[in-house]
């Protein structure tokens, strides 16, 4: 299996939800099928289906978590040294070439992105576009809503 880039907060972030899923998520999932199956007649007994769906999500997303983890390669953004070129983890502050409009991505890896909080998937045609560019490049970012044309005014490794 290939490995999978994240950053240190992002690797953070998928141990803490591996820890509520172990330690939290499935005891309790476990005691709501015992009471379930205390009630009597498992055969027209709702809350016990709803608590055994709900272990096989705990369960499924506890293995799916402990793969990506197990794959992962965790990059600190800080210890990078690319040059000044944008990389996996660099932060990049972009002028919309049409608006002047300025805004501020991260490049992170799939679990991590929200776009609300200016982290961008490294798979998304921003930040393909983006990378290997230099501080003063002008990027073409062809996405579904059209082709936007960018400058890449900085690029910082935080």
């Amino acid at each position: 299996m290939a490995t999978i880039p994240i950053t240190k907060r992002g690797a953070a972030k998928l141990k803490a939800e591996l820890h509520k899923l172990k330690t939290v998520d499935r005891p309790w999932v476990i005691n709501a099928i015992a009471e379930a199956r205390a009630q009597g007649d498992l055969s027209e007994n709702a809350e016990y289906e709803v608590a055994k769906d709900r272990q096989g999500f705990i369960e499924g997303r506890i293995q799916e978590v402990e793969g990506k983890l197990s794959v992962c390669q965790i990059i600190d953004p800080a210890e990078l040294d690319a040059d000044g070129r944008v990389v996996f983890g660099a932060t990049v502050k972009l002028e919309d070439e049409a608006s002047g409009d300025l805004m501020t991505y991260q490049i992170v890896g799939e679990d991590e992105a929200d776009i609300k909080l200016g982290l961008v998937n490294i798979g998304s045609p921003i930040a393909r576009a983006l990378i290997g560019r230099l501080e003063g490049d002008s990027v073409e970012v062809r996405a579904p809503g059209g082709v936007k044309t960018y400058e890449v005014v900085q690029v910082s490794y935080v």
